[in-house]
């Protein structure tokens, strides 16, 4: 499916987490192409300000991903300033926070899955009979869900986040098989960005941007070109890492269960050495 399909005068989007980081940066786009935008999120302070950058084509509204009542609200401005038309769905919302299984409060872990994955189980189930009864060939609709790397590789260390974006890689997939009849009316797009510079990799603290971290706008930009190649797999590199260092490191984690590896391998000692080979070998 062309970009030009979507991203074009008059068309409009949806955009969860839309007030910061990359969904504001995907928000400006839209309204760059002159879209109609509808930007929700639950921090209100970053709507405001997003209402006033993002000019009179976007609007806004403060919501939690995680309860299907907001969800209901939504669909209701949606019907209401679109028709109902959504040509550009992107579940972008999300959250971060270190959980461990010693602690024995769960409510970390809960929080995380809440917003991550039931954010974008309830985005779906709300909006897509929205998405799939107004697309069609001469309006066709983008569903864009953001991933993570940590969702593929599954580094040690904050189990709920990882899981939570492997969940919903796990939802896309399905999503986009569920959906291929319907191409090219409605696509499906898992976006993985690498290392951004977003609230969740501390941009909020107002340190400079390190250089090897990619701006926002280069993740939208990044998107787009893969959207044009109707590529599901949007798989972002970024100064340090190449897509070559990516497909490495996810094809190793793959081999864990092939080759009956303990999980988690390439970060066990026992593995060094032959992890470190084997990115050399498969990067040539």
């Amino acid at each position: 499916m062309s970009t030009a399909a979507v991203f074009k005068k008059l068309n409009t989007a949806v955009i969860t987490g839309g007030a910061s980081g990359i969904g504001l940066a995907l928000a400006k786009k839209c309204v760059g192409y002159g879209m109609k935008v509808l930007v929700a999120d639950w921090d209100a302070k970053n709507l405001e300000a997003a209402k006033l950058s993002l000019g009179q084509d976007a609007s806004t509204i403060q919501m939690d991903v995680s309860k299907l009542e907001d969800w209901s609200k939504l669909k209701s401005q949606v019907v209401q300033d679109f028709g109902g038309r959504i040509n550009l769905l992107a579940l972008n919302a999300g959250v971060s926070g270190k959980t461990s299984f010693d602690d024995p409060d769960p409510s970390g872990f809960q929080r995380i899955l809440d917003t991550n994955l039931y954010g974008v189980l309830n985005g779906i189930t709300t909006l897509l009979p929205l998405v799939k009864e107004k697309s069609s060939t001469a309006s066709p609709a983008a569903i864009v869900i953001t991933g993570s790397k940590q969702g593929i590789t599954n580094p040690p260390g904050n189990p709920a986040y990882n899981a939570s974006k492997a969940a919903v890689k796990a939802l896309a997939e399905h999503l986009s098989y569920d959906l291929r009849g319907l191409r090219p009316a409605v696509a499906v797009h898992l976006l993985v960005p690498g290392w951004t510079w977003t609230g969740l990799a501390g941009a909020a603290g107002g340190g400079p941007k390190p250089a090897a971290a990619w701006a926002p706008e280069q993740v939208v930009q990044y998107l787009e070109a893969k959207m044009a190649e109707g590529q599901f797999w949007v798989l972002c590199p970024d100064g340090d890492v190449t897509v070559a260092m990516d497909r490495a490191r996810m094809l190793w984690n793959a081999n864990d269960a092939v080759l009956g590896r303990p999980p988690l391998s390439r970060w066990r000692e026992e593995f060094k050495g032959e992890f470190q080979a084997w990115m050399e070998r498969e990067q040539k």
